[in-house]
């Protein structure tokens, strides 16, 4: 989505971000609201494939990656300005993904459906609110403020409420209710980092995609050297000095943050500099 975004159009790399950070917070609200164990501990019959087990972490419903496969597969289907037989391969990955989930057996189909259902109608509200937002471009604050208080609202929600607690035969708990809430706040970091990176550099900065195709690589590569810097490096020391949720919410909104706006001034600051030496030394020529 960040390539997208950065490197090949602002347009649809927004709505995909837009729509990401959205279901991000819609499964941390319904997976701690419903609190669903997973399939094999529901039904011992159900046995994981592999190590699937020890992966699929945390409440199962609905299913993650369902949602996360309907922001960018799912919502590129939904973009009728991409190639037909390109909406018809993302439709299939959307597809296979989804039964993966069952055929691992860390999902039920209760929640692969309502995940997929739930993903693709956030991305059609997402369609929705981007071509209103279009046609009143003065009211990105009002999404702006709605958005943060629907986040904070989701972070109380999980923060305040309580969690079942049930062990196994060995007395290990099933699901750590305080990690699903952690989860639950990189939702919440990562939507209230996408709304105010989008609204700042839609008034500050307004940098294009329609550049040189060296450019486009040069900001792909410099990009995603600065990100897996701050997902790497400065995340896990930032969780070393807060721990917990306020450590979660911090990182999360750092990564999204640097995405939507820190990047994209950076780059519109050593471009605007580049210009500047290319003119001063045109004058100097003259």
């Amino acid at each position: 989505m960040a390539i997208i975004y950065w490197a090949v159009s602002k347009e649809y790399g927004t709505f995909f971000l837009m729509g990401w950070s959205g279901n991000r917070l819609v499964n941390g609200f319904l997976k701690v609201t419903f609190c669903a164990y997973r399939p094999w501990i529901r039904d011992p019959r159900i046995i994981p494939y592999g190590n699937s087990m020890t992966t699929a972490t945390g409440y199962s419903f609905p299913s993650g990656h369902t949602m996360n496969a309907e922001t960018v597969y799912g919502g590129g289907c939904l973009k009728k300005g991409l190639p037909k037989y390109l909406r018809i391969v993302l439709g299939i990955l959307v597809a296979l993904i989804a039964f993966s989930r069952i055929y691992l057996g860390v999902h039920t189909p209760q929640d692969i459906l309502v995940g997929a259902g739930a993903g693709i109608l956030v991305m059609f509200l997402t369609i929705y609110l981007m071509n209103w937002i279009k046609d009143h471009p003065e009211k990105q604050w009002l999404v702006l403020c709605i958005g943060i208080i629907l986040a904070v609202i989701v972070a109380l929600y999980a923060g305040l409420k309580t969690y079942p607690v049930d062990y196994d035969a060995e007395g290990n708990i099933l699901v750590d209710g305080k990690k699903m809430m952690n989860d639950t706040f990189k939702g919440v970091g990562y939507c209230i980092a996408f709304l105010i990176g989008w609204v700042l550099e839609c008034r500050f900065v307004k940098f294009s995609t329609d550049i040189p195709i060296v450019q486009r690589i040069a900001r792909i590569v410099i990009g995603l050297l600065g990100y897996y810097i701050i997902n790497l490096i400065i995340s896990p020391l930032i969780k070393e000095c807060i721990s917990g949720s306020v450590g979660t919410l911090i990182t999360s909104f750092l990564q999204v943050f640097y995405v939507t706006f820190l990047f994209p001034l950076s780059w519109k600051i050593i471009e605007k500099e580049k210009r500047d030496k290319t003119s001063a030394k045109g004058i100097d020529m003259l």
